[in-house]
């Protein structure tokens, strides 16, 4: 009885995408795909993705004589990674004759072969009473609604006369990664944190052990949301690599619920889940900028959103799309379909306006034409509805996809600069008024009106540097007083007239003058000869590298990552390894470390730090959390999170 059900659920979801028209599809392909989700490991899916990998791939991977990656080798890899490396990495040409389903089954197989890659996990376990009445000391990636990511006094016990005592105390490493994306949360003394392998780990904060994990089908992307709920009820909230959220029970790790996000094919999630009175805001993004820049791609069909779920159900209550559903709109240069609007992707951590009521998202890029008015904006919307009530586009007509790095026929005439805001908007109080502080790619701060009309909306603009598509503002600013510190991820470009200017900036939020700066340069000799390719190029590249000559000098220096301050420091993570803390004052630097270095993990196994991006750092009491390692673009692979601790 079993098994005809599994076939009815897998056949009623193969006909519903064979039905593009159809109004069952969305309904079926949901459902049915959240009941194969959740019943993984009682279905034949790994049998599936083996026989296509013999059928497709094995004569390569299994042939010496080819010098390709062996299936065992292959098997020590992420499922994500497998799937970057077939959407649009390296080995997309030779599997863009698979549909999307025939690459994810045999990622899926290839990810669950390794089955002794988690022995360790019984010695790092701890036995540990669950304090189920623990309140949650970080809870969100903004360390609060307005995505301040400040930290009290009352939060940390660091501060700027004992930061120079902090030394690593214990160590963790995470099999089978090489990026470390997903910020963690603090509950009482557990520290919860996943992977891009998909698991779920529950550690004691002081010590590293394991107080429990699980495994998700897919890579956990986003950092680690505890939504406490009206009825008192605390939620494990984050998203995967397949644009699936869940809620977790933190005492258990058991399901509560699981809701797909995706708006299309090429939906991913890459800015984290905000709470809100019952709520959670889920921002989508898009691969579909990366996928372009294969010359085999039909461009482009994304767009990005905002969607809202009730956080006890995970039903759906409204979704924001950036751009209408794109159509046909011509031919490329290569003769290829054409489909436009697209793109307007949000990377950035919903911000959440209390006092009005709003939402507050950046937006990116369009993928190809026409442009629309909601890419490179700060749109605000009502918490309520997802109505649109205002918008600000800083850039305007730039289109722009992974296309333009190697002349393809995706790539439009006259591209833009792929300047997105990828950084959360930050709601400040100043001078007995609100700004809202945005941060761009093109190195450019604003200080936004939230209330009256457009002609009114900017209050100031400050530009700190050039920018590029892997340049100027990332992830994440920081705010405490009266004052804004944006971190500066400018890479070296061989572009005439440019100028990069990495670094640490603090900006006085009532007009945007700099208080100061601190640039961070590389203390190294680089062979220029061996530079990655430019951003997401670099992941199509079958060029090797050394991976010594990777970790004794870093091609790349600048501050990418979010970063997070206190009454009196500044923590920020660098590129190249090198974590930083900073007097919020002055700007000099009071410790340094460099987590670029091989690591025997406290959990027995030997891990390597890397590049600091994505999540900030974050900090507990006298301890300091840091993730080290993030290879997406070249940068430096990595897989630990490592805990400082200030002396007693």
């Amino acid at each position: 009885m079993k098994k005809r059900i599994i076939i009815f659920i897998i056949v009623a979801v193969g006909i519903a995408a064979a039905l593009s028209r159809a109004p069952v599809q969305t309904w079926l392909v949901q459902h049915g795909e959240a009941w194969v989700l959740r019943n993984a490991e009682h279905l034949p899916l790994a049998r599936a993705g083996e026989y296509l990998f013999d059928k497709h791939c094995a004569s390569c991977h299994d042939n010496p004589a080819m010098h390709a990656p062996t299936r065992e080798a292959l098997s020590r890899l992420a499922k994500e990674d497998l799937m970057i490396a077939m959407e649009f990495g390296k080995m997309q040409p030779m599997a863009a004759h698979l549909s999307k389903q025939k690459r994810g089954l045999i990622a899926h197989y290839l990810a669950g072969s390794a089955t002794n890659q988690y022995d360790w996990i019984a010695d790092a376990m701890c036995e540990q009473s669950q304090n189920t009445r623990a309140s949650p000391i970080l809870a969100s990636w903004g360390l609060g609604p307005e995505n301040r990511r400040f930290i009290s006094s009352k939060q940390t016990l660091i501060d700027a006369n004992n930061v120079g005592d902090l030394s690593l105390a214990w160590s963790f490493a995470f099999p089978r990664v090489s990026d470390m994306r997903s910020q963690p949360a603090v509950i009482g003394d557990r520290l919860f944190v996943g992977d891009k392998a998909g698991k779920l780990f529950v550690l004691n904060r002081h010590s590293g052990c394991v107080i429990a994990h699980t495994k998700m089908i897919s890579g956990i992307r986003s950092a680690i949301t505890v939504a406490t709920l009206s009825d008192s009820r605390q939620l494990l909230v984050f998203a995967d690599s397949l644009a699936t959220v869940y809620a977790l029970d933190p005492n258990t790790l058991d399901i509560v619920w699981q809701r797909s996000a995706r708006l299309n094919n090429y939906s991913v999630i890459s800015g984290s889940i905000s709470y809100h009175d019952d709520r959670l805001y889920v921002p989508i993004s898009l691969f579909e900028v990366a996928a372009a820049g294969s010359p085999s791609h039909i461009c482009c069909t994304s767009h990005g959103g905002v969607m809202a779920l009730a956080a006890d159900s995970g039903d759906k209550l409204w979704t924001w799309h950036a751009s209408r559903d794109a159509i046909l709109q011509g031919k490329n240069r290569a003769g290829q379909d054409r489909y436009g609007p697209s793109g307007a992707a949000v990377w950035s951590t919903p911000t959440i306006d209390v006092q009005r009521n709003r939402l507050y998202i950046g937006t990116g890029e369009n993928l190809s034409a026409p442009a629309t008015d909601t890419s490179d904006a700060v749109i605000a919307l009502d918490l309520d509805s997802g109505d649109l009530v205002w918008k600000f586009q800083a850039t305007a007509g730039d289109i722009w996809n992974a296309a333009c790095l190697n002349g393809g026929a995706n790539c439009p005439d006259n591209p833009g600069q792929d300047f997105d805001f990828g950084a959360s908007i930050i709601i400040a109080d100043i001078d007995g008024r609100q700004l809202l502080l945005a941060g761009q790619k093109s190195g450019e701060v604003f200080a936004l009106n939230p209330d009256g009309d457009d002609k009114q909306r900017v209050v100031w603009r400050k530009r700190l540097s050039q920018g590029t598509s892997n340049g100027g503002i990332h992830w994440g600013m920081a705010l405490a007083g009266d004052s804004l510190y944006v971190p500066i991820a400018d890479p070296e470009r061989e572009v005439a007239g440019y100028t990069p200017k990495p670094g640490l900036y603090a900006l006085n939020v009532s007009d945007g003058d700099v208080l100061w700066r601190h640039p961070v340069k590389r203390n190294c000799d680089f062979d220029y000869s061996k530079r990655p390719l430019v951003g997401l190029e670099n992941n199509r590249s079958a060029s090797k590298v050394d991976p010594a000559e990777l970790y004794r000098c870093s091609f790349y220096y600048g501050l990418s990552s979010a970063i997070t301050v206190s009454d009196e420091l500044v923590f920020s993570g660098g590129l190249d390894g090198t974590m930083r803390v900073f007097d919020r004052a002055s700007g000099k630097v009071l410790w340094t470390d460099n987590t670029a270095v091989p690591v025997n993990a406290n959990n027995g196994l030997a891990g390597h730090g890397g590049a600091i991006d994505v999540a900030g750092q974050i900090v507990v009491g006298e301890w300091l959390y840091v993730l080290s390692g993030y290879s997406m673009f070249g940068q430096l692979p990595g897989n630990v999170l490592l805990a400082y601790k200030i002396k007693n």
